[in-house]
């Protein structure tokens, strides 16, 4: 990362024409080289002039700072450049297919970026009085009454920022729910096929977990589940459809168990997609359920948020849900219940979620992308996720193994596994081979239920020139693996980085820059 070095020739190589630099730095082609931003520009010095400030008395007591804060000074197009350059070294939806699984990583259409700029979404601010609000607590409004119908459900929280809050909200609902009727239970089910947040959120809300096995269908081994419960087990945790990319066909009877003896059914939303107006979940028994807007309707997904992740609720939680919510009066105006109110209408609420009611951008995209749809769009987008994801499995079946392709159809995404593969190769070998044929890698290593898992979603966005565009590379690394291709070992070989020792970065990452030490002369 030395910020002299600007050619990309080395010494060794040569020097036929002697007007060459000879310097050697990475760069290939325009594809620069990028530089820390501290080797950039230094401390001492500032891209800006600035007046000196007025003498005014300190008012941070011991936190005032009393040396400099060793922040680069770069100017405007230092800066500029430095931030472009690294972008264009990420890879995004934007850009090209995003395999990723269980992450559902589709387009976002532009006309839901629109709506979300209109000015009163865009500039809403969560401290302005309800009156001047209508507008923006109509859309939640309106987005909450969608979710119910579409999922079947009684009611719903909005607060929740993504789909693990959302776990917790549902598991704090039913937390809830025992403790009104007195009843202690402390164990949650989480099957082997479930998303790996679930346990981890069961146990965040002071439950302990409990894993219960899948089928060699890859499904939820019902007499398992069953076998299990009994007084102490406050409910399930189950993901439909599932990481394997299939769907529960026992959901009904799993339900149906552990209402019997006692429990709640929290299902992982993650996947709606899937299903959208083709199944109510609902229908199917389950008291709560999260929804990934930031996956099933469209809006931006990845970088640590924002994301949205209501939760849907059966008559039974519904009453210990968080707040606020919103409320539309006889007259059409709309409420906020707070804690302020909540005694009239909402007395068992387990408490809030979040300060404030939600993220007015999630709501505002997600509702524009339902509605754009309708009713019937919403029902073809699980359809053309289901059959893309198909599509993907059909045409590399005979190349990578599939485990459970002999089991039916799957659902969203296609999952193979490293089986068959020459001796010495790894699903990190196609993976690091797909990055030099063009693509982000898929999922890899997940779902653990299945050996060097590749979990490929194509989302219902793609088109099918893409996804053959697709199959041709990840089928051409695939021939290569099995082959025993020793290029492969390397690769990738035309990335900006070349493969990294992934263990050492796991176990001693480098997080902070530090300025390095001067050589002194001696005397």
């Amino acid at each position: 990362m030395n910020a002299i070095n600007q050619s990309g020739w080395k010494p060794e190589m040569g020097n036929a024409d002697e007007t060459a630099p000879a310097t050697y730095t990475g760069n290939k082609a325009l594809m620069l080289e990028e530089a820390l931003i501290f080797e950039i520009g230094t401390a001492a010095t500032t891209g800006v002039d600035l007046a000196d400030a007025p003498k005014v008395a300190a008012r941070l007591g011991n936190l005032e700072r009393h040396r400099d804060i060793g922040l680069p000074g770069l100017s405007e197009p230092e800066t500029v450049r430095h931030y472009t350059r690294l972008s264009r070294q990420n890879y995004a939806i934007d850009l090209g297919f995003f395999p990723l699984g269980s992450c559902t990583m589709k387009h976002n259409p532009r006309l839901n970026e629109k709506v979300a700029r209109m000015a009163g979404f865009a500039d809403v601010h969560p401290l302005q009085p309800v009156e001047t609000v209508q507008g923006a607590l109509a859309v939640i409004n309106e987005l909450a009454m969608w979710l119910i119908q579409l999922t079947g459900m009684h009611g719903v929280a909005m607060t929740p920022k993504a789909g693990a809050h959302g776990e917790l909200c549902g598991i704090l609902c039913i937390k809830a729910a025992l403790a009104a009727r007195g009843d202690p239970r402390s164990v949650i089910l989480v099957p082997e096929s479930a998303h790996g947040t679930n346990p981890a959120s069961a146990a965040f809300a002071g439950f302990s977990v409990e894993n219960i096995p899948a089928t060699s269908e890859g499904r939820v081994d019902l007499a398992a589940l069953t076998a299990r419960l009994g007084p102490d087990v406050a409910g399930v945790m189950i993901t439909n459809p599932n990481t394997c990319g299939l769907f529960e066909r026992d959901m009904r009877e799993i339900s149906d168990a552990v209402h019997a003896a006692g429990g709640y059914v929290y299902c992982d939303g993650a996947n709606f997609n899937a299903i959208v107006g083709r199944v109510r979940p609902g229908d199917l028994g389950i008291d709560a359920m999260h929804i990934n807007l930031h996956k099933t309707f469209s809006t931006p997904h990845g970088g640590g948020g924002p994301g949205s992740g209501p939760v849907v609720l059966s008559e039974a939680l519904s009453p210990y849900g968080p707040l606020p919510f919103t409320a539309r009066n006889a007259d059409g105006h709309y409420a906020l219940i707070e804690e302020e109110t909540a005694q009239e209408c909402h007395p068992h609420s387990f408490g809030r979620m979040t300060a404030f009611h939600g993220q007015m951008g999630m709501f505002t995209r997600a509702l524009s992308y339902i509605m754009s749809h309708g009713a019937d769009g919403l029902r073809q987008v699980a359809e053309d996720a289901v059959l893309n994801a198909n599509y993907i499995l059909r045409s590399l079946e005979d190349v990578l193994d599939a485990p459970f392709a002999h089991r039916g159809p799957c659902m969203h995404e296609a999952l193979f596994s490293d089986h068959g593969l020459a001796d010495g190769f790894s699903t990190l070998d196609i993976a690091k081979g797909l990055i030099d044929e063009g693509y982000h890698p898929m999922t890899v290593y997940f779902p653990l239920v299945v050996h060097g898992a590749m979990l490929v979603e194509p989302t219902e966005t793609e088109s099918k020139a893409t996804l053959d565009q697709f199959i041709g590379a990840l089928r051409s690394v695939a021939e290569r693996a099995k082959a025993g291709d020793p290029s492969l070992k390397s690769a990738p070989h035309h990335a900006p980085r070349r493969r990294l020792d992934e263990t050492q970065a796991a176990r001693k990452p480098v997080l902070v820059w530090r300025e390095p030490e001067q050589l002194v002369a001696a005397e």
